[in-house]
Parts: C-alpha cells; structure tokens; sequence
C-alpha cells in the first residue's frame, strides 16, 4: 500500500512515444527545441571561454629569453595562441550555426571537438560541459537513426 502503481500511458517519465515514419524521420534529421536551446546557449559561452582561455594562457607565458640571454624552453608564440583562438571560435560558431540550421549531429560533434581542445589545454570545467552536451546530442541522434531503422528497414 506504501507504492502506488505506476500510471499507464506514455506521461510517465521515460515513457516511449510512438511517432508515425514521417515524424520519426523528421525527429531524426533535425533537432528539437531543446537541443537547439542548448547550442545556441553554448555558442556564445563557447566564444566568451575562448577567449578568457587565451586570454589566461597568453599572460602565463613566460618570456622568450631567461635573464642570462638564453632562450626560455617554455615560452609559446603569441600566434599560436591567437592561431588556438581562431579554431575554437570557429568551432563556436560551427555549433551556432548548427542549431541555427537545427543540424543535431553537426552541433554536437563541433561541441565535442570544442570541448576536447579545452580538455586538452587542462581547462577541465570549461570542457566537461561541452563534451557531456556533444555526447548527449550524439546518443540522442543514435537513438533517433536507431528506431528510425528498426522501423523502415536499413
């Protein structure tokens, strides 16, 4: 008498919804209202974190030359940082342009991809974001293609 029974229907939490071919098609070759919230949230955080990223990196950056006139092993060219800062904006601007597009499979590999050069330069809570939300977009979309295929045939 404690537990109530769970309730019929589709309501309930977790609950598969049955679509017609064309709807599924559709679901599966574009991105919802929320996945596409969540890009065009992230695009802009993307370019706001690239540059807080550089930004940080560019004033760690020992200088070139060690005070006995000897080149410093450790000094990185500021090109390569300003190199880094156009690729991950254009990977924020790949992601806002996907969910402008609603592309679920393009946003979340440029999302991965945006995390994982963040992940690599060990800015590790910038990054897990962005590769949690281009796995999540990335399982979603399998799933979509998966019923997908399981209904209409390969």
């Amino acid at each position: 008498m404690l537990l109530k029974p769970e309730a019929p229907g589709p309501s309930r939490p977790g609950a598969t919804v049955s679509h017609s071919d064309a709807a599924l098609r559709e679901l599966a070759r574009r991105a919802d209202d929320r996945e596409r919230l969540v890009g065009l949230v992230a695009a802009p955080l993307a370019a706001l974190v690239a540059m807080m990223v550089v930004a940080a990196l560019a004033a760690g950056d020992p200088p070139a030359r060690l005070r006995d006139g000897g080149l410093d092993r450790l000094h990185v060219s500021l090109s390569l940082y300003y190199g880094l800062e156009a690729v991950l904006f254009l990977l924020s601007l790949a992601v806002l342009l996907a969910a402008m597009w609603r592309k679920r499979t393009g946003m979340a590999v440029a999302m991965a991809l945006y995390g994982l050069a963040l992940f690599n330069l060990g800015y590790w809570g910038f990054a897990v974001p962005y590769v949690f939300a281009g796995s999540w977009l990335l399982v979603r979309s399998y799933r979509y293609q998966r019923e997908l295929r399981a209904r209409t045939g390969p």
